[in-house]
């Protein structure tokens, strides 16, 4: 059974970077603790990967929608 939730919304800081998630649960995590739940296949529909500036970060897995998108989701 998919215990998963999914994100549904972002809260981003003055310069437009996600810091907070609200997931399917109604549940607020922090970017980092997101980071954590997704490794751990907690969040479904995300990933992890390393940029360029050698950070973690998260991005939408990619299925050729843009509508589900971190930055395209609503904001609480």
């Amino acid at each position: 059974m998919d215990q998963s939730e999914e994100v549904v919304a972002v809260r981003k800081n003055g310069d437009g970077d996600i810091v907070e998630l609200q997931l399917t649960s109604g549940r607020v995590v922090d970017y980092k603790t997101a980071q954590s739940m997704v490794k751990n296949n907690e969040i479904a529909g995300l990933n992890v990967f390393r940029g360029r500036d050698h950070d973690e970060h998260l991005r939408s897995n990619a299925d050729g929608r843009t509508d589900n998108n971190l930055d395209n989701l609503p904001t609480f």
